[in-house]
């Protein structure tokens, strides 16, 4: 009779252990923030209100987004947020709230955008390098000065380029820099790395911490402008830092688009029936954001509430007004559909981050380190992927 009853309160302890290993488990919560020109107002909008809607619903006026997402990646000025979003100012805790880094960019926006004249007659327009290097420098400085770097980050950050000298698109992560020095680069870097558009700025060149890794980049928009499918792609491959993800059904996605850069509107063909060069470039970027989200839409059919892409409906980039950030979280959600095209959602913007917050405050907080752990039975990961 003894034995019965401690073997039935044995198996009493482990059920519970178990059941409450089962409710604890969550989904691992991924942050992609597209490039977007100069403006990144859709963004900016959709950050204030995730953030706003995090502390609202915890109570906690200090939250930040990086305590509810596992991972952070992001292309052009998308990169820029994502990089001040997960900046460690050495306490592991980020160096700005989301509102603090839409003032400083907001302010720092003709200054990270100068205009200067080139050319033999100077009629060429292009955005003064150092100008953004300034800017760029100032932001992901410490006080005490030190200058950061990819493993300085609260949780893991991943940003995309084009590398001109292997003619490939290169992922910088904080996955390979706590790995090796030689995929270590300065933090301003890599943003610099990320928002160098051809037409906007020289190809910029970076070396890594160890002056091993060399990179000669453009804008990481023209390959990955919406860089979710990167982010997916790194967390269900990197087992070290995510080793309970085994597919789609593990993860949950916020993607926040940047409006449309293209404006049919404004579209106008040349004589010779033909689109103008600057039109076709558009189109093309528009069209690989919109693939990725029809792509991340078929993977995600069976559970669509774990993958949320927040877009401008009907506001393109040339549309930016002062009231447009409200316009955009006030309008209706759109979400493309299995088999191509795009359904108009009755909840707007606003209200489908709301319920998203919802989940992720119901989750609690990211259980991942704030910095690197290494594991040497774990081997290393080769550039991001």
């Amino acid at each position: 009779m003894e034995l019965s009853k401690v073997t039935l309160e044995i198996f009493s302890k482990l059920e519970q252990k178990w059941l409450s290993h089962c409710e604890g488990s969550k989904k691992t919560r991924v942050l992609s923030i597209d490039g977007g020109g100069t403006t990144a107002v859709v963004a900016t909008a959709a950050l204030v209100h995730l953030e706003d809607q995090i502390q609202l619903k915890t109570g906690d006026s200090h939250s930040r987004i990086v305590d509810f997402f596992d991972v952070v990646v992001g292309t052009g000025i998308g990169a820029v947020f994502a990089a001040m979003l997960t900046a460690d100012d050495g306490s592991g805790r980020p160096l700005f709230s989301a509102k603090e880094a839409v003032r400083f960019l907001t302010e720092k926006q003709c200054e990270m955008f100068k205009i200067k004249h080139v050319g033999v007659f100077r009629r060429s327009r292009r955005f003064s390098g150092r100008s953004m290097d300034k800017v760029l420098k100032e932001a992901l400085r410490r006080e005490d000065g030190k200058v950061l770097t990819l493993k300085d980050t609260c949780k893991p950050l991943l940003v995309p380029c084009f590398d001109l000298n292997s003619a490939a698109p290169f992922v910088f992560s904080r996955a390979d820099a706590s790995e090796s020095p030689s995929f270590d680069f300065e933090l301003w870097k890599v943003c610099r790395a990320t928002t160098a558009t051809p037409s906007m700025f020289k190809p910029f060149s970076l070396t890594s911490v160890d002056g091993k890794t060399s990179c000669s980049a453009v804008d990481g928009g023209l390959v990955m402008n919406n860089p979710t499918a990167a982010a997916v792609t790194h967390v269900l491959h990197n087992k070290r830092d995510f080793p309970s993800v085994n597919g789609v059904e593990d993860l949950l996605v916020l993607s926040l688009g940047n409006g449309s850069l293209t404006d049919p509107s404004r579209w106008r063909l040349r004589r010779d029936g033909e689109c103008s060069t600057s039109a076709v470039v558009d189109i093309v970027l528009d069209g690989v954001s919109e693939t990725v989200d029809q792509m991340l839409g078929n993977a995600f059919c069976w559970n669509r509430t774990d993958y949320v892409r927040i877009q401008a409906n009907g506001f393109g980039i040339q549309k930016v007004g002062p009231r447009m950030a409200e316009e955009v979280l006030k309008e209706r959600g759109v979400e493309s559909l299995p088999f191509g095209g795009k359904r108009l959602l009755t909840e707007t913007n606003g209200q489908r981050i709301e319920r998203f917050v919802q989940r992720l405050v119901a989750s609690g907080k990211s259980s991942l380190p704030p910095s690197p752990v290494k594991e040497a039975a774990v081997s290393p990961l080769v550039n991001g992927r």
